[in-house]
């Protein structure tokens, strides 16, 4: 209808392959081991102009926010006080979940990665353009811990008060975290 606001859906893959993965402490990084981490490959069919734009309009509009767009560092962190969103929208990188032998995860554009709070991640490698849109469930603020003993107790608090998030960042309210995270509801 002329003159009205069209919505448009976000590009989104209802067939995205969701990998789940259980990090348990360390001792050095606490990980969550009653919170998997999710990676969902190819989560997004991203069109070629503003694909970042269309991943921040999806994690806004199911309640992940106070969000940037940049790489991931080369140091293994974590944040204590929020569950972070990775929406991949440029290049392709390795990535590692929980510490220096945990997992590791090839990304590519589309692709979608949900840390609970206290699991470590890492960039291992990338290509040039490799890029993420990062929000945070909620659009809880956000800490950096790097795996210091000073960083514990108060980080275990934190995780344990971070709440569950009230939707998926990629398929709202009744998407895989929602049954992923059960215990944490």
């Amino acid at each position: 209808m002329p003159g009205k606001a069209t919505h448009e859906e976000p590009p989104v893959n209802p067939s995205a392959r969701i990998e789940a993965l259980r990090l348990e402490d360390d001792g050095t990084y606490p990980n969550n081991g009653a919170l998997p981490a999710l990676h969902y490959r190819r989560a997004f069919a991203l069109p070629p102009r503003e694909p970042a734009r269309v991943i921040e309009r999806c994690f806004h509009a199911n309640g992940w926010s106070n969000g940037w767009r940049d790489g991931v560092y080369d140091c293994h962190h974590y944040h204590s006080a929020a569950h972070e969103v990775l929406g991949c929208y440029a290049g392709t990188a390795r990535v590692q979940l929980g510490g220096p032998q945990g997992s590791e995860l090839y990304v590519s554009a589309g692709d979608v990665v949900v840390i609970p709070a206290g699991v470590a991640h890492k960039r291992l490698s990338a290509s040039d353009d490799f890029r993420v849109v990062g929000c945070y469930a909620g659009g809880r603020d956000y800490d950096m811990n790097y795996g210091k003993a000073s960083e514990r107790p108060q980080a275990d608090e934190n995780i344990d008060r971070v709440p569950a998030p009230d939707s998926d960042p990629v398929y709202g309210k009744s998407g895989p975290l929602m049954q992923h995270w059960v215990r944490a509801r």
